[in-house]
């Protein structure tokens, strides 16, 4: 007899004697006579109608090692059921039954009460011979005594085999204190932490705020850092479905953790209008922050996303990505450079993309102060031969990905992504009444290719020191998720010709950041030093020129720039000559053309 066989039958039984135990507490004095044979005829129909509802609930494939509330709900679902099937069967039979009408209400909840208890019991004994069998466990302590801290708490009394003990909870919200969840007491608030890490024996914190600050996420981690404690976090509220909280999600906090904001909404159904159903060009799709847009638009149901990039590998790990994780998304891998106006031309005339973002650029200051054409043949040029194949094929909408270094640029490449940010507005001036092209302003973006932290991680692990530029220098810094996010809901908005700005929230000094790095890599005696600004670099970063201010739009996050219109016929010649001077390698004259067509820079200058 099989496994499913067995836990059907004793499901049965249980519930005909629930259904004799019943007779027997509404009719205790008649025992003694012995049952009448229609009770007994009542037990054995009710206990077969509970065995049909068994295998339509699913009852025996539950596993009553691992019953939860789940499996509970749909059992009392079958509890009820059956009552009112019964109330119903003997009001038909009630001349031959002679049954009191309370036995199929009793029957029923006794019956619940015993299906539901030796399932809970094999739980109990279950678990109690995992923890005979388990190493010693961690005692933990959990930052957060919300829905996901009482969700982790949960999974690690069930899996004892994780090694993890959990002793109680630490909350602000004073509401929660002196309360038990899961027979758990609340000690108090966050800053008690010392005071409970030692009186409680505790080995390690785990922060369990999924939507916490990155101040309070810092405040925690200096707290267990001076408590001698490992600390861990859940994943933040965009890496975690509702519910979806185990063991597994645990992870070492990290720097995005301590930079941490209030998570972005968005404007879900802005975005499918424009994405579902579409062939969606990405432009610098291998690199960190292309590929994370790729990423996103594949959540949004498109009909094809064509990958396009210099470089082969990057393209290729972004498609057995898709492969992976989307397999139902259409997508196409295209190996090209948008300087190469033929090849996007083919691209554009073979596939006919609707929307495409521009991520492709040269990004980083210093080689581009010492490489200027090639900032210019790629950032300025290759967004012009963009802009003309999306007004040529008509492309509905041309997303700009730029910087915060456009902005009074001191660089090459900051003036070379403000050239391409008035290209494309200039594009928007030519189009047609269906088409948006628009540009998104951001800051530092954590974990791209050219980010400072990556820098800083191979300083430690030489054994240092880190160095800073200068000690006042500050940035704006935002996830890549987050910056993906806003770029797709900036696509939503798309008034043609904007320049949309990104709320950075507060820039973050670089010093303070280095030092952040430190204390999470756990590293020792590792030193700051300061190098001193390179050519180029501002000290601080700006979203705005002073003359320009800001709309708001209908995201909180998003502001729309004022900016003067650019003239197209004026702006064509300035490219023209830029692109010649560009071929020809001339740095200075390039400088002078982008002084000339960008008044507001401070080339020379240290901001």
């Amino acid at each position: 007899m099989t496994g499913l066989a067995q836990k059907l039958l004793l499901d049965m039984a249980l519930w005909f004697s629930a259904a004799l135990l019943a007779y027997a507490f509404r009719k205790p004095s008649l025992i003694d006579l012995g049952i009448p044979l229609e009770v007994w005829a009542y037990a054995v129909m009710s206990a077969a109608v509970l065995g049909l509802l068994s295998l339509r609930y699913h009852l025996p494939h539950q596993s009553w090692r691992r019953v939860g509330m789940r499996d509970l709900t749909l059992l009392a679902r079958a509890a009820a059921l059956n009552t009112l099937l019964m109330f119903a069967l003997g009001f038909i039979l009630q001349s031959w039954l002679q049954l009191p009408r309370s036995v199929p209400l009793l029957a029923g909840i006794v019956g619940f009460l015993l299906l539901g208890g030796v399932r809970m019991f094999a739980r109990l004994l279950s678990e109690g011979a995992r923890r005979r069998d388990v190493p010693v466990s961690s005692r933990v302590l959990i930052v957060g005594a919300g829905e996901a801290g009482t969700l982790i708490a949960r999974e690690m009394q069930r899996h004892p085999e994780a090694g993890l003990d959990p002793v109680g909870f630490l909350d602000d919200d004073t509401s929660k204190h002196r309360q038990r969840l899961l027979g758990l007491p609340v000690f108090g608030t966050v800053d008690q932490l010392g005071r409970v890490v030692q009186a409680e024996d505790i080995q390690e914190v785990i922060i369990a705020v999924p939507s916490a600050s990155g101040d309070f996420v810092r405040r925690v981690v200096d707290l267990a850092g001076g408590a001698g404690v490992r600390y861990r976090i859940i994943p933040g509220v965009f890496e975690i479905l509702s519910g979806n909280v185990s063991i597994n999600n645990l992870r070492d906090v990290n720097l995005e953790d301590l930079l941490r904001r209030q998570p972005v909404r968005l404007n879900t159904e802005e975005i499918i209008g424009y994405l579902r159903g579409r062939v969606v060009l990405v432009t610098g799709a291998g690199g960190s922050i292309g590929s994370e847009i790729v990423r996103q638009i594949a959540t949004f149901q498109p009909a094809t996303i064509l990958l396009f990039g210099r470089g082969e590998n990057s393209i290729f790990t972004i498609q057995q990505e898709l492969l992976r994780e989307w397999p139902e998304v259409k997508h196409v891998g295209l190996i090209g450079d948008v300087r190469d106006a033929g090849r996007l031309r083919a691209i554009f005339e073979e596939y006919r993309p609707e929307v495409v973002f521009h991520a492709a650029a040269h990004k980083h200051v210093p080689l581009m102060e010492e490489a200027p054409s090639e900032a210019i043949i790629n950032n300025v040029i290759g967004t012009r031969n963009l802009v003309e194949m999306s007004l040529r094929y008509g492309v509905l909408r041309l997303v700009n990905v730029s910087t915060d270094k456009a902005v009074n640029p001191t660089s090459v490449m900051g003036a070379s992504k403000r050239a391409a940010e008035m290209t494309v507005s200039a594009g928007a001036a030519r189009a047609r009444e269906t088409q948006a092209f628009v540009s998104v302003r951001f800051g530092n973006v954590l974990g791209s290719r050219g980010s400072v932290v990556p820098t800083f991680m191979r300083q430690i692990r030489a054994g240092g020191p880190i160095t800073v530029t200068h000690p006042e220098m500050v940035r704006y810094f935002m996830t890549i998720p987050e910056a993906a996010r806003l770029v797709l809901q900036a696509g939503g908005l798309a008034e043609n010709g904007k320049v949309y700005v990104l709320n950075m929230g507060d820039p973050v000094r670089i010093a303070d950041l280095a030092r952040d790095v430190i204390r999470l890599s756990g590293a020792q005696g590792v030193d700051i030093v300061y190098s001193g600004v390179r050519p180029g670099e501002k000290l601080y970063e700006e979203l705005l020129t002073s003359s320009e201010g800001a709309d708001a739009t209908t995201h909180s996050e998003i502001f729309s720039a004022r900016l003067e219109r650019v003239d197209p016929r004026v702006l064509e010649a300035h490219l023209d000559v830029l692109q010649r001077h560009a071929v020809q390698g001339d740095a200075a004259a390039i400088r002078m053309d982008l002084a000339r067509m960008i008044p507001e820079n401070k080339f020379g200058q240290i901001r």
